[in-house]
C-alpha cells in the first residue's frame, strides 16, 4: 500500500496546498498585474498559470490518464493577450477536477510503468514527482511576483500553529 501513501502526499502537495495558493495569488492581483512582465525575458503570472496548466495536463491527465495531449507549450509563454482572471481560475478548476479522480484510481503498476513524455521516459511515480516539483517552482515565482506587486504577505500559514 506504499502507493496509496505516495498518492496521498502528491494530492496534499498539489491539490490541498498548491492549487489554493495559486488561486490566492490570482485573487490578489488585478488583471493588469496578472499580465505584468518587467522585461521580455520574464514571464507574467498569467503565462506561468497557462504553463502550469499545460504541464499538468500533458504529464498527468494525458499521459497517466491516457487522454489526448492537446498541449501547445510555446503558446503558454507567447500569450500576450490578457486572458481574464476568471478564465485562468476556471482552467485551474477544470484541471483539478480531472486530476483528483485520476489520483484516486492510479494503481501501483501505473506508478512503476515507464511512459514517454516529451523527450523523457519517466515512471508514473517520476511523473508525479516532476509535476509536484515543477508546480512548486513556478508557484514560488508567482508568490514572489504577487508579494512584490502587492507589498504584503500572502498568509499561507496564518491559520496554522507552526
Amino acid at each position: 500500500m506504499w502507493h496509496k501513501a505516495f498518492l496521498h502526499s502528491i494530492r496534499q502537495h498539489l491539490l490541498e496546498e498548491g492549487f489554493p495558493r495559486l488561486r490566492k495569488c490570482l485573487e490578489e492581483l488585478d488583471e493588469e498585474e496578472i499580465w505584468y512582465r518587467p522585461n521580455e525575458n520574464s514571464n507574467a503570472v498569467g503565462n506561468l498559470v497557462l504553463h502550469l496548466c499545460g504541464n499538468l495536463h500533458q504529464w498527468v491527465v494525458a499521459t497517466l490518464g491516457q487522454s489526448e495531449n492537446t498541449r501547445q507549450r510555446a503558446q503558454e509563454f507567447a500569450e500576450r493577450q490578457p486572458i481574464p482572471r476568471q478564465q485562468l481560475l476556471d482552467k485551474l478548476s477544470e484541471l483539478e477536477e480531472q486530476i483528483a479522480p485520476l489520483l484516486d484510481r492510479l494503481e501501483e503498476e501505473q506508478l512503476l510503468k515507464t511512459y514517454r513524455v516529451q523527450i523523457f521516459k519517466p515512471s508514473g511515480m517520476g511523473i508525479l514527482i516532476h509535476v509536484s516539483e515543477h508546480f512548486s517552482y513556478h508557484l514560488g515565482q508567482i508568490s514572489y511576483i504577487t508579494k512584490m506587486l502587492k507589498n504584503k504577505p500572502l498568509g499561507y500559514y496564518d491559520e496554522e500553529q507552526l
